[in-house]
């Protein structure tokens, strides 16, 4: 079991000071990757189901924090839980997740996608809310088809995206392409993690049953579609209060990584949590 840890810039404010102790903190502790979450604009009303999302809240880019997080530590990997995909272009993203993998030193390899749940943001950011998902596939089939490319150039030419004999440069470091995990918590998230991701981020309130059935038609989708379903990372959130016995549950429901949130409230706190956490789970580095 690998084990992350969330940072969230609504909850803990957006002091640079504390984003970076709190990420050399985790790295200290051993934990493998920090995760930052992404909006690029909330609305009064805005809610996910029944919990409302008070607009003022301070998300800061996922991609310029995670470079900022990158200059200050040394190992730990670099995560979005979740990049909005949809609404943004990927030829532009293709280059920026290859600078942040390459000043990094090949550290942006737990990039997340996701679809966005917000129809007012997709509207502010001139997309079509009910045909996010085809964008996305498109988007991530772009993404790899760039970083894949040689000198010769690429072309694509789809629904949403049209192009001739593009070179993107520089490529991400010492790989083909970099990682693409799939976030979300339906079947139709689950049949895009097997036809094109390489891990699934389950999220969302479902029970196990649910879960277990949506990362089977995960790995049937990629078996059936000729890629290889053992290579599917399994992702979950977890507490800082995990028990034993809950990840050795999470486990056997073939779980690889569990991204811990933190309850705690102040920097201090949080470090405690995590250094207890990294105690029972984790092998220090320190």
């Amino acid at each position: 079991m690998k084990f992350a840890i969330s940072y969230s810039t609504p909850f803990n404010g957006t002091d640079p000071d504390r984003l970076v102790a709190f990420a050399q903190h985790a790295e200290r502790c051993g934990f493998e990757g920090l995760y930052v979450q992404d909006h690029f604009v909330l609305y009064p009303g805005a809610s996910y189901g029944a919990a409302e999302l008070p607009p003022t809240l301070p998300y800061f880019d996922p991609l310029d924090c995670l470079s900022f997080v990158a200059a200050a530590t040394q190992r730990l990997l670099l995560g979005t839980g979740v990049l909005l995909l949809p609404y943004r272009h990927p030829v532009v993203l293709a280059k920026r997740l290859a600078t942040i993998d390459v000043l990094s030193k090949g550290r942006m390899r737990l990039l997340t996608v996701g679809l966005g749940a917000l129809p007012g943001e997709a509207k502010a950011m001139g997309v079509d809310f009910r045909s996010r998902g085809r964008r996305a596939d498109e988007a991530i089939d772009v993404l790899r088809l760039l970083w894949a490319g040689g000198e010769d150039g690429v072309g694509y030419h789809g629904e949403f995206f049209d192009f001739d004999n593009l070179c993107s440069y520089p490529k991400p470091l010492g790989v083909s392409e970099l990682p693409i995990h799939v976030g979300g918590s339906s079947r139709a998230a689950a049949r895009r993690v097997g036809l094109r991701g390489d891990g699934y981020f389950a999220g969302g309130m479902l029970d196990e049953a649910e879960r277990d059935r949506q990362i089977a038609l995960a790995r049937k989708t990629a078996a059936d579609a000729g890629r290889d379903p053992a290579a599917l990372e399994y992702t979950r959130w977890g507490s800082a209060g995990l028990s034993v016995d809950q990840v050795e549950q999470l486990a056997n429901h073939g779980v690889t990584r569990i991204v811990v949130n933190l309850t705690a409230t102040t920097a201090d706190e949080q470090h405690d949590q995590m250094s207890e956490f990294a105690e029972r789970f984790v092998a220090r580095t320190d």
